[in-house]
């Protein structure tokens, strides 16, 4: 019997979650084909098979989390000389990881140091005020995850008494990813915020607001590079990247998505509005491919759609800063010595201090300003 476990799906995953299994045990298989799809990182994508054969067993059932390199499937024949992703020979496969997984106990003798976990996972584990000594995991190996955390602190099991009634909406997909990333971005950035507003009297009727807060952005990250960097750790610093790709916050009912508009520099308007249309239906679809949902420099947050002037927002690491555009209201201003009433657009530009100076900060906000100030 040989086994085919969950592969490595980058960018430092721990786990994903089960959608929907497209093989059933006894089907004969070829390889490449698709077996079971898998959300994680905001985006369902499709396993493939890494070897034809006949499944024999399929671990876990549509919902459940199952951790990088745990067992997916178990073929009946011995394995082929190609068979590459498949990976040992074992007597009896592991059950998938469990949602709420109990609170592990200490080990005696057991040293911190000796505890297998991710570095965001200890800086989780700091901000919890959890201790990793004698933590047994049940990642991959016994490697301690975000979920063993969760669970020691008791934010997973509830940790004491809970108000009673109420609908329980357990974290699934998109809205588990955003609150790990969310969890991630509390326990290791330190956040400030700038506001200030832009007066956009001078715009046209019909201006796209979305394209002119994407130059702008883009004129003050190629005025102030510091902004549009990435985070390195202590021993290597900050990188100034040469090209700005802009994750586009985008709310939907499963959650929030932040695909990526690249290189927002050197592309104009309408190559600009037409990669975001294609972006929200890819989307709304939910068959946008997880590389565009990757590798953003800054983060554009069109929050005043909604509602809203001024936010304090959450700067998901390795980036260093978030723009938020909040609702464009007709304000009273002293214009030129006199009091006049125009159409202004407030902004905040949330930056991790660790990385970026707050004259660097104040400097690309006032960039921003007066892009948005010129009529196109």
């Amino acid at each position: 019997m040989s086994v085919f476990n969950l592969p490595d799906l980058g960018e430092g995953l721990q786990e994903a979650e089960l959608v929907a299994w497209h093989v059933g045990e006894g089907d004969h298989v070829v390889a490449d084909q698709p077996l079971v799809s898998v959300e994680t990182d905001k985006a369902v994508v499709e396993i493939p098979s890494p070897r034809a054969g006949r499944i024999a067993h399929c671990h876990g059932k549509p919902g459940a989390i199952v951790a990088v390199g745990a067992p997916l499937v178990e073929f009946d024949e011995a394995p082929n000389a190609d068979a590459g992703s498949v990976v040992g020979t074992v007597p009896q496969a592991a059950p998938p990881i469990p949602e709420a997984p109990a609170r592990p106990g200490p080990a005696a003798g057991a040293q911190t140091g000796l505890v297998k976990a991710a570095p965001a996972v200890r800086a989780l584990a700091r901000k919890l005020g959890v201790d990793l000594a004698g933590m047994a995991g049940t990642g991959p190996g016994g490697a301690v995850i975000s979920a063993d955390i969760e669970a020691a602190a008791g934010a997973v099991t509830g940790g004491g008494a809970v108000a009673e009634g109420g609908a329980v909406e357990p974290l699934r997909g998109v809205r588990r990813a955003m609150a790990r990333n969310m969890a991630r971005a509390h326990a290791e950035i330190v956040p400030a915020t700038v506001t200030d507003t832009a007066d956009i009297a001078s715009w046209p009727p019909g201006t796209d607001i979305t394209i002119r807060l994407l130059r702008a952005l883009a004129t003050a990250a190629a005025a102030e590079p510091a902004l549009n960097a990435t985070w390195l750790g202590f021993d290597e610093g900050r990188r100034l990247n040469d090209r700005i790709d802009i994750g586009i916050a985008t709310d939907t009912p499963d959650g929030l998505f932040v695909p990526v508009l690249r290189d927002v520099g050197n592309r104009d308007a309408g190559d600009l509005r037409h990669g975001l249309e294609r972006m929200k239906a890819d989307v709304r679809a939910r068959s946008i491919p997880p590389g565009e949902l990757r590798g953003a420099t800054i983060t554009l947050s069109n929050f005043g759609m909604f509602g809203g002037q001024n936010a304090a927002l959450v700067v998901v690491p390795p980036q260093v800063a978030i723009v938020g555009a909040g609702r464009i209201r007709d304000a009273v201003v002293a214009r030129e010595g006199s009091v006049a009433i125009r159409r202004v657009l407030p902004l905040s530009l949330t930056f991790d201090h660790r990385a970026v100076m707050g004259g660097e900060a104040a400097r690309f906000l006032a960039a921003m300003i007066t892009d948005l100030a010129e009529p196109l």
